[in-house]
């Protein structure tokens, strides 16, 4: 039964983030320069990243959507750091990276030997 309900869930998840995705595709650009751009860029593939397939493993359907929400943190934060000027969010962006980096490499870990 839970299993059956995490499913549900992780469909009706994929669904809309795909169509944000498709939503994000039409406006990137539209913003105030190449920051906007930047961000709407990496929101666009974390979107589209996160749409995935359920496969009946919520520890793997787990792994597989959070491995692009922190890219796409990474993404993000590394934007910050080419274009932001406010120094207290450049070290949050700083901090960002470095602890998202780490977790994806833990999730890219347990992703290879659990990979059947």
């Amino acid at each position: 039964m839970k299993l059956r309900l995490a499913l549900s869930i992780l469909t009706l998840l994929a669904a809309p983030a795909a169509a944000i995705a498709d939503d994000m595709k039409m406006d990137m650009g539209k913003g105030g320069g190449p920051a906007d751009t930047a961000f709407m860029a990496a929101m666009q593939t974390m979107m589209q990243d996160m749409a995935v397939k359920p496969t009946g493993d919520p520890d793997k359907d787990f792994v597989a959507m959070m491995l692009p929400h922190h890219k796409g943190a990474v993404d993000m934060a590394n934007v910050e750091l080419q274009y932001g000027k406010d120094p207290v969010l450049r070290e949050l962006a700083t901090q960002i990276v470095a602890a998202q980096e780490k977790e994806i490499a833990l999730m890219q870990t347990w992703q290879s030997g659990h990979a059947k």
